[in-house]
């Protein structure tokens, strides 16, 4: 369940803050260092072992005096240190405390502009957004001339993305961009406008900063998705002729391989739309110009949607399509195991899950090692964090979860699957949208879905707005594909 935007690259971002300034003042080297040694304690073992958590809780009960405040000999640096490792485990309270501690003890030191950047990270994180943005608009306000202040300056606006109040994301943004014109998101600012007025019901004003963002960014990977956006937009508005265009568009030059899109993707939604304005035989000839394979996410779609079409040719084409993947499938079974398969059946099937989809998501988390750890403190087989397992672990029978326990195969399938059983509750079963709130958050599926406005999981998947969730929602499609091919619901082999 790891997220994009690990929080660990927070704690680089300062780092380099000090770099950029040339030769530190001493005072500020001190507090480089004191950040270099975070950096070092998350670098080591993936940034987040359980060692280093369970240090600075012993460090924190030492220090601590009878009224429970922390003693004031602890510098500034070692609360940033304290708070640092608490985040990144997701120890949410405790970094707020350290950081708190900065603030209300060391108000001149230069590390309070980090410290209150990461109070507003860790309301973030924690889906607090109303909180984050007020933190973030107080470190705005305070220290604009900073990187925090720039970073909270966007993330601000982020913050009322993440709350539906698209326009008012929009407005801020572009806040943003007026007051740094040069600044270090800018091209996520034009990108993150288009999406706040398509969110807010406003397509005319996405299209002015589409055309506005291509103007700014053109011939880089930017515009790409400007363009791509677009795309999007036409087929929410079901403007299919203008769909076509668009796609053809992108299909006319070289993809830049870190946009938001590909070619299959690209093809996917030129055949959608070419279907649903009555071109069947031209949606056709798209449809085949996709690969399937084991791997290919689009492809098995497009193979789908070949065999739904009341075309004897097409259907025949389907159809052999299917045999040669049903074949690479048999002879790669070794590579989708189904191990803890009576726990996974046992907690899936109680709770009206598919057990393969389940493996799916297992196979991609953690590759069925129990003991996996992620930079960003998710734990075990479905690789849970610990704020996620404590609000599921109760529904799922098991009284108390600790750090420890989620390496336990039982109760992170137990957890684990009722966390799932909730987000397919929440989206309709969708296993596209599951598997992308799994992994970026339910909030964002629910912008998601909103703005595809159609029945189609193809073009939702598209609309998947983090790269890094949109590549992960393609490998644990593949992989159910192949475990629904090669297994029946009891998880025994066909």
């Amino acid at each position: 369940m790891g997220r994009p935007e690990q929080s660990h690259l927070f704690f680089q971002e300062l780092l380099g803050r000090y770099w950029e300034r040339g030769r530190p003042r001493p005072q500020t080297l001190a507090s480089a260092l004191g950040l270099a040694l975070a950096l070092v304690s998350l670098a080591y073992s993936q940034g987040a072992t359980d060692a280093s958590l369970n240090a600075v809780r012993i460090s924190d009960r030492a220090d601590r005096s009878a009224n429970g405040k922390f003693a004031p000999t602890i510098t500034a640096a070692e609360h940033m240190r304290r708070a640092g490792i608490y985040l990144t485990n997701r120890a949410f309270v405790p970094a707020r405390e350290h950081w708190q501690a900065v603030l209300d003890n060391y108000p001149n030191d230069p590390n309070v502009p980090a410290a209150l950047y990461g109070m507003a990270r860790s309301y973030y994180v924690e889906r607090r957004y109303e909180d984050a943005r007020q933190t973030y608009e107080r470190l705005a306000q305070t220290y604009p001339q900073t990187k925090e202040g720039r970073e909270a300056s966007n993330f601000a606006a982020s913050s009322l993305l993440r709350m539906g109040r698209g326009a008012e994301a929009a407005a801020r943004y572009a806040e943003y961009l007026e007051k740094y014109p040069n600044g270090e998101r800018i091209d996520t600012a034009h990108l993150n406008i288009i999406d706040g007025y398509r969110e807010s019901g406003h397509p005319q004003d996405a299209i002015i900063w589409i055309n506005r963002t291509r103007e700014r960014f053109a011939g880089n990977v930017v515009e790409t998705n400007a363009i791509f956006a677009r795309l999007r937009l036409d087929i929410a508005l079901a403007d299919y002729p203008h769909a076509i265009q668009t796609a053809d568009e992108l299909l006319q030059k070289p993809l830049p391989k870190d946009s938001n899109t590909n070619i299959d993707e690209v093809l996917y939604l030129k055949a959608h739309s070419l279907d649903r304005a009555g071109r069947t035989q031209e949606a056709v000839r798209t449809y085949l110009m996709i690969p399937d394979n084991v791997s290919s996410y689009y492809g098995g779609l497009a193979t789908s949607r070949l065999a739904a079409i009341n075309d004897s040719l097409a259907r025949q084409k389907a159809a052999d399509r299917s045999q040669t993947v049903q074949v690479a499938l048999n002879n790669a079974a070794a590579d989708y195991p189904a191990p803890y398969r009576f726990q996974i059946v046992s907690e899936a099937k109680k709770r009206g899950l598919d057990p393969r989809l389940v493996l799916a998501i297992m196979k991609q988390e953690s590759a069925f090692k129990p003991n996996a750890k992620s930079p960003s403190a998710a734990r075990g087989l479905l690789q849970l964090t610990i704020d996620a397992a404590q609000k599921y672990a109760k529904r799922a029978g098991i009284n108390q979860v600790t750090d420890d326990s989620l390496y336990q195969p039982a109760t992170n399938i137990a957890v684990g699957s009722e966390y799932l059983s909730e987000l397919s509750r929440m989206f309709a079963g969708l296993p596209e949208a599951i598997a992308a709130s799994y992994n970026g958050g339910e909030d964002n599926v629910a912008r998601w879905l909103g703005r595809s406005n159609q029945n189609d999981e193809g073009v939702f998947a598209a609309e998947v707005g983090f790269t890094e969730s949109k590549n992960y929602v393609f490998k644990v499609m593949a992989y159910y594909r192949a475990y629904r091919q090669l297994y029946d619901s009891n998880l025994k082999r066909r």
